[in-house]
Order: C-alpha cells, then sequence, then structure tokens
C-alpha cells in the first residue's frame, strides 16, 4: 500500500495503523477522523494509514497475526477493542489477538509500537482483597513483553493500574468533554444535580459538577465483598428533591448497581435522571434491564461512547441510548504523539 502521508522532521517515523479483528470498527473511525487532521496540516492525500494485516484463527484456539505491508521504522498504532458485542471472542481471545499483533510489529521492526485500547482488560482485578492474583498488573506485564512501548486507554477504571508498567508509558484518556458537549446539545442543564454513583466515583462527579457549574450528591454503597457485584445497602448523601440528575461512571458491566442508584434517585425525588458512561460493555441481561429501566420510568436516557461501538441500528432500537464518539480524541491524541506535540490538554 502506498507510503503518502508525509514525515516531517522531528517525528517518530511514518504514522501508521494497525486493526486487529475486533477493533477494526474502532479503528476505521479514528483514521478516518485522523486522515482529516493531517489533511489538515499537510494539505497531502492521507491514503494509506491502515496498514494490511491479517487475523489468522487455528482450529484449537491459537490466534496469530500477519502484517502485509512494510512497516520498517514506522510509528504504529495497534488498535484493539477488547469486548466486542458483534463477535462471540471473548476478552481473552482478543488479548491474545492483541498481544500476537504487537509481537508482528516488534519482529516487523516497527520504530515505536502503542497499542490503543479504549477498554482496558482485567482493569478491576488491581488490588487483592483475599488469596487472588493482581491481574492488571499481569495484562501491563503482558502487554511489555509483547512490544508495546505506551498503551492509550479510556476512562480506567483504576488509575493505580499506570504503576503496574516497568517501561511503558500510558495515556489515560477521559470522555467527560465529549459527553458533557453532547449533553449540553440536547438535555436541558438549569435545573442540574450531579450524583456520583459512588464514593470511587466523586473525581469525575466533581469534575462534572465544575464544567456544568451545579451541585454534587453521591449515592453511599455498602458492599458485600464476599460475593460478585453485590450491594448491601445504598444512601444519597445530598439533596436531588424536584432536580434533574446526571449519574455518569466509567463502564456499565451488567448495569443492576446503576440502575438501583437510578431508582434511589428517584425516590429521593429526582425528576428525570440521566445515565452516561465512557464504557457501555452491557454484559448478559443488561441491555434488557435498561429497557425495562426505561419503561418503569427508573431512568430517562444514557449516554455511551463508541469505545464499545454499537452504531445507530442500536440506537434505533433503544431509544434510551445515546452513542457519542471518542474517535477523534483518539486521532488527535494520536496526531500528537507521532508529532511529538503536547497532549495535556487532550487528556482533560
Amino acid at each position: 500500500m502506498g507510503n503518502s502521508n508525509p514525515n516531517p522532521a522531528g517525528n517518530r517515523g511514518r504514522l501508521s495503523l494497525l486493526a486487529c479483528d475486533s477493533g477494526r470498527a474502532f479503528a476505521n473511525l479514528v483514521r478516518e477522523h485522523l486522515s482529516r487532521v493531517l489533511s489538515a496540516e499537510t494539505r497531502q492525500p492521507t491514503n494509506g494509514l491502515l496498514r494490511e494485516s491479517e487475523e489468522i484463527k487455528f482450529a484449537n484456539g491459537e490466534i496469530k497475526t500477519v502484517i502485509g505491508d512494510n512497516i520498517r521504522g514506522d510509528d504504529v498504532y495497534v488498535i484493539q477493542c477488547m469486548d466486542d458485542p458483534f463477535a462471540e471472542r471473548s476478552v481473552n481471545d482478543n488479548l491474545m489477538a492483541l498481544v500476537t499483533a504487537l509481537h508482528a510489529a516488534r519482529q516487523s521492526d516497527a520504530e515505536r509500537i502503542t497499542a490503543v485500547i479504549p477498554q482496558f482488560p482485567y482493569a478491576r482485578q488491581e488490588r487483592k482483597k483475599t488469596r487472588e492474583g493482581i491481574t492488571a498488573s499481569v495484562v501491563c506485564r503482558l502487554l511489555e513483553d509483547a512490544g508495546a512501548d505506551r498503551v492509550i486507554t479510556l476512562d480506567i477504571h483504576a488509575e493505580a493500574i499506570m504503576g503496574f508498567f516497568r517501561f511503558c508509558t500510558m495515556e489515560n484518556l477521559h470522555a467527560s468533554t465529549v459527553i458533557l458537549d453532547y449533553f449540553r446539545d440536547n438535555f436541558p442543564v438549569d435545573n442540574l444535580v450531579v450524583v456520583s454513583p459512588d464514593v470511587g466515583g466523586a473525581d469525575r462527579a466533581r469534575h462534572y459538577t465544575n464544567r456544568l457549574g451545579c451541585p454534587l450528591a453521591i449515592v453511599h454503597k455498602a458492599r458485600d465483598y464476599s460475593k460478585i457485584s453485590v450491594i448491601e445497602s445504598m444512601r444519597l448523601v445530598g439533596d436531588v428533591r424536584g432536580k434533574d440528575v446526571l449519574m455518569p461512571d466509567d463502564m456499565i458491566a451488567t448495569g443492576g448497581t446503576l440502575l438501583r442508584a437510578a431508582s434511589l434517585l428517584k425516590e429521593e425525588g429526582a425528576n428525570r435522571v440521566y445515565l452516561a458512561c465512557s464504557l457501555p460493555f452491557f454484559n448478559g441481561g443488561a441491555v434488557e434491564l435498561f429497557d425495562q429501566g426505561r419503561e418503569n420510568g427508573t431512568f430517562d436516557a444514557l449516554i455511551g461512547t463508541d469505545a464499545v461501538t454499537r452504531g445507530p441500528e442500536f440506537s434505533a432500537d433503544h431509544a434510551w441510548y445515546h452513542e457519542v464518539s471518542v474517535a477523534p480524541l483518539f486521532a488527535k491524541v494520536i496526531f500528537n504523539i507521532n508529532r511529538k506535540r503536547s497532549v495535556s490538554a487532550l487528556l482533560k
């Protein structure tokens, strides 16, 4: 494929994107926006950003990645989504596919290799409570050993994971600006309270309140740590009576706990409850739960991002769901890294 995007002096090498199979939909979105950024900067064609690669699956379940283009000396960004709603691949399948792609890039003599993973796997296993492993640290070492120099992710569940890397640089992007812009354009903000769904999300919620200029409340949860995702009790710290509520979270797995918090807010007198999350995984029967919750009036709308890409068909089938794109944010960060420019303003 052609090498049409220029490599001005001082850059990290020719910018190349590689897509794993489950990351291909998001990679195409990133490529589209990155092409626009490059065209505006260089005024030249930008064909061929997404290099040819193939993910091969063996009968016993093993995976390998074969790169079809020459990427020697390139600044390579390997894009993978761990939770793929349109495929039967597990998180473990997609993690292994990413590892083979990173190592293929290393063996192909790429100059720099970045793993672009909007969904960081095993991010909820960053500490031990009983006799268990700290699996997030194992994932960090696995990515480094496979060849990654840098990792770009979105709203990682536990920022302590950054400390598990030995030499990799991590860029933890935030979906808040994209979600806030969409919320302001589509929902009322003049009678709003931002509610954190738990104490751990208070800093995130406080960022939303600062941007929206509204009060903050917190749902306090008492957990039963002997069981998975079991909440013993909830209580609200703050006042939502007669108010509209925006409740942002980093991820939605099964959705039961968030819907229970939304129900509590309605019981406490909230008018409308809007939910937002960076990573709408919707595991198990979560979609059906949210369908029922919307029908019962537990919440009014949910804003998610295409870090878990679902597309317009899903929104059409589930009118409560609004998908906003973080692909432009990833494209800008990739461009700035390749050009050796600051990315701090993009991480706020």
